[in-house]
């Protein structure tokens, strides 16, 4: 429910502002430049805030500032007193000052407790007391980070939007199994379940990997039960997004890593080694194949499962059927109550 929310939110945002930076699940910064022009950026954050409201039934904060540093000041406020009606704008430095002479060293953002403790020993306890440091002297005595806060609360821009996140080094995919399957045939299903899903994630990311592992392991918690624990890694000829590709060598890895007898606790699949094209040195030895309409066919299956999923799966995970005993455990699933109709909350 909250990752479906934080989407709702941060499209609203994306809507209404030109640039936006997804910080976390329930924060975001927005790029107000030009804004002024149209309207006070007061009542703009006003209208954000409405707008959310209205669509999502969510009460934010709005918090305005020339760097993000006091927009995260100004969003503190905008919580901590509610005649601001959760919106402050801290475009004029006099109220910038006299904001920060009121918030604790600890609130400000970059600082918190352990650093907020050793600042007021040295007798600055407010935000104010801290902008008020030479950016040089807090260097010397604590780092680089803490010279931009620094900098950033006397409204010297040192954090710049950040509309793309960094690309992921790794993609992992793991369940712990419902019932602890020993058959081949469950553990290989249960592979290619987590290759399958593992590779939709690559391609989200418009990334090819060249190293596919499998790892499995028995619960180390089991009474009279022998604990196994294995890996393996297969490389690609070429760097790979096709389903189809990973979950062959995703099989190739798990067939010399499985021994039968085994109560398996845990399986899953992990992408390597990315690469942004499918390009690499064959030599004459090697037997690749690449596959026609590759692009489109995961497209296609993307678009599909996107809309209902799970409505296109591969052989190798098997018939969805709910009694597959290597299934994930789902005792403590919460309900999707803004997205399925049956969990959706009743009001008698």
């Amino acid at each position: 429910m909250n990752a479906d929310m934080s989407d709702r939110v941060m499209t609203i945002l994306q809507l209404l502002t030109p640039r936006v930076e997804i910080y976390s699940i329930d924060e975001a910064f927005c790029d107000l430049t030009g804004m002024r022009n149209l309207l006070s950026l007061e009542v703009f954050g006003h209208q954000i805030r409405d707008q959310i409201k209205r669509r999502t039934h969510l009460t934010v904060g709005v918090g305005i500032g020339p760097t993000k540093t006091l927009a995260k000041l100004a969003q503190y406020a905008s919580k901590r007193w509610p005649a601001t009606r959760g919106v402050v704008d801290l475009s004029d430095r006099q109220r910038q000052r006299k904001l920060m002479a009121l918030v604790p060293v600890e609130e400000v953002w970059g600082i918190g407790r352990r650093l907020g403790k050793k600042l007021q020993f040295m007798g600055i306890n407010n935000a104010l007391q801290l902008a008020e440091l030479s950016p040089s002297f807090i260097r010397k005595q604590f780092s680089v980070v803490v010279e931009r806060t620094v900098r950033e609360l006397n409204g010297i821009p040192c954090l710049g939007l950040e509309e793309f996140t960094a690309p992921k080094e790794q993609i992992i995919c793991s369940r712990s199994f419902g019932e602890k399957p020993s058959d081949e045939v469950s553990l290989h299903q249960a592979i290619c379940a987590h290759a399958e899903r593992a590779a939709e994630k690559l391609r989200a990311e418009h990334q090819f990997c060249k190293r596919v592992a499998v790892f499995i392991s028995t619960s180390p918690f089991s009474e009279n039960e022998v604990f196994y624990k294995n890996q393996a890694v297969t490389e690609l000829a070429v760097p790979a997004q096709d389903s189809r590709d990973i979950i062959n060598a995703a099989i190739k890895a798990f067939d010399t890593i499985f021994v039968p007898g085994h109560r398996y606790h845990r399986a899953g699949v992990m992408l390597t080694d990315f690469r942004s094209a499918a390009v690499s040195q064959l030599t004459l030895f090697d037997d690749f194949q690449p596959h026609r309409n590759s692009e489109e066919l995961m497209t296609l299956i993307d678009s599909i499962n996107h809309s209902g999923k799970g409505s296109v799966w591969f052989a190798g995970q098997g018939i969805k059927d709910a009694s597959m005993g290597w299934k994930m455990r789902r005792e403590r699933l919460s309900p999707a109550f803004t997205t399925k109709l049956s969990d959706i909350i009743k009001v008698k």
